[in-house]
């Protein structure tokens, strides 16, 4: 299929014959979308929390490879079931049940997209009134975001062939583009920055293991999305490539981050008034401190990483909202949410000033992320990664049945397991000034949402696998692993008309 050619394909199964990507074209997708000035911005909190450079780059690597082992796994439902991630959650949490997993990626997608855009503008926008003297009104910002979010929607549209096209350029020139900053900012840095924490200091701790769970966010932000991209690699493809693939695509991501945590530590030294934690202004910071020459590469990475972005996640919120309401193509639920989005993006700028909450916003998505891809992992262990993808598609076919019918569509084992993991997490969410669950302060002003919504996923899930076992039918010829099944019989496919007869 030609580039030029609009991808017709939704959540279906992807037909053998048009599975041609491999693992590399999946590690420059997932790393093209996060090789960006947002992720720059979390590069920084290291150092707004007070840590020294090094202390700060210790926890982007622990937060990094931590991460990236969680999402890896995610990467192997797309070349086995040929369709996206939500969908194979029919597998685990029910044929309807697989509406937390459409839900979830929809409002990651959306949120990120709305922090690309406002990012890459914002970055735009300052380079161009630096550099040639452009307003930096209101005016600006809005054209700015008008041309990054219609230029990702036309991407979009097009599908998986055009969004790979624009991720191979987009690797390689961000990742150019980046590396010039070391001559940048070479006879600035100063890797002894020593951070604002003195020694012995009790906040010292919870700095540290925020700022590692921060960037842990990142890699788990993918979660969802990652079979959007994998389901176009053949199913006879090792997965071992196919998780390297995802692992490594992650743990590249240090670039942006150590872009970000040490041009953060020449803001914190030279122009403090820019990492100030009650209103840090990063893409401010570096423009303050770059050189002028630094000026159109800066111009450069916020256009490149803009559209990286904003393409990975608009093109599975199309999908998924394609998944859910069935009688939308891929193409017309990407121009309805690719609509829907710019039209936040402009009221959550402008109107109602939502550039801070939406952080905050994602940051909680990606906590009750985490659990949903627990769960996901778990399931693929016990099953022996073995699925049915006919019965997959139960739901979008509009039939009743299947191996993953359960109860009336719903696994309430996979369900109840997420939403006690999920709420748990949120109970003790500490994001100082934005947001502080009711049991955010326990843990010594630590936020521990992410980890413990993962420990209470899997011990939840795997509790109630062993006592109430799941029909011995959905784990294929070879039975289950770890778990106990139940001979309970399976209900036949049959369209919805047929079973209300």
């Amino acid at each position: 299929m030609s580039i030029t050619e609009i991808e017709t394909y939704g959540v279906e199964r992807i037909p053998d014959a048009d599975r041609t990507a491999g693992p590399f074209d999946l590690f420059r997708v997932a790393f093209g979308g996060a090789n960006t000035f947002a992720t720059c911005v979390l590069g920084a909190f290291p150092i707004l929390f007070g840590l020294s450079f090094w202390q700060g780059l210790a926890a982007t690597v622990l937060g990094l490879v931590v991460g990236a082992l969680i999402l890896a796994p995610l990467s192997l439902f797309g070349p086995l079931n040929g369709t996206n991630n939500a969908v194979s959650s029919s597998a685990h949490l029910g044929v309807h049940g697989r509406v937390v997993g459409s839900f979830l990626s929809l409002l990651t997608a959306i949120a990120f997209f709305s922090i690309s855009v406002w990012s890459s503008g914002d970055a735009l926008v300052g380079g161009a009134h630096r550099l040639v003297g452009l307003p930096d009104g209101d005016l600006s910002y809005g054209v700015a975001y008008a041309i990054f979010a219609v230029l990702v929607l036309v991407v979009c549209v097009y599908g998986f062939r055009f969004m790979l096209f624009v991720n191979k350029i987009a690797v390689a020139a961000a990742s150019l583009l980046f590396v010039l900053g070391v001559f940048a900012f070479a006879g600035d840095f100063d890797p002894s920055y020593p951070g604002t924490l003195a020694a012995g200091d009790p906040l010292f701790w919870p700095s540290f293991i925020g700022a590692a769970l921060i960037v842990l966010s990142n890699p788990v932000s993918f979660g969802a999305f990652l079979g959007d991209w994998s389901r176009y690699i053949p199913a006879s493809t090792p997965r071992s490539r196919v998780m390297a693939a995802a692992f490594l695509s992650q743990i590249a991501t240090i670039l942006p981050f150590f872009f970000g945590l040490a041009t953060a530590s020449i803001i914190a030294a030279k122009a403090a008034e820019y990492v100030d934690p009650a209103a840090p202004n990063y893409v401010g910071g570096l423009l303050a401190i770059s050189p002028a020459w630094y000026f159109v590469p800066v111009c450069l990475i916020a256009l490149i990483g803009g559209m990286s972005t904003g393409t990975t996640s608009l093109y599975g919120t199309g999908l998924d909202f394609s998944s859910v309401f069935t009688r939308f193509s891929r193409v017309q639920a990407t121009v309805f949410i690719g609509t829907l989005s710019i039209v936040f993006i402009f009221v959550g700028r402008f109107a109602a000033n939502l550039t801070a909450s939406i952080s905050t916003f994602a940051t909680l998505i990606i906590t009750c992320t985490a659990p949903w891809m627990v769960i996901m992992v778990l399931g693929y262990v016990t099953r022996r990664g073995w699925y049915d993808p006919d019965a997959l598609q139960v739901f979008n076919r509009r039939q009743r049945g299947g191996r993953y019918w359960f109860t009336h569509g719903w696994n309430w084992r996979g369900l109840s397991a997420w939403l006690v993991a999920a709420g748990a997490a949120l109970m003790f969410v500490n994001l100082p000034g934005q947001f502080v669950g009711p049991l955010g302060d326990l843990a010594g002003g630590v936020d521990v949402s992410l980890p413990l919504g993962l420990a209470v996923a899997a011990v939840l899930y795997l509790t109630l696998l062993v006592l109430f076992p799941e029909p011995r039918e959905v784990y294929g010829p070879e039975g289950p692993r770890l778990v106990r099944s139940a001979d309970t019989p399976i209900l036949p496919i049959v369209d919805a008309a047929e079973s209300m007869a």
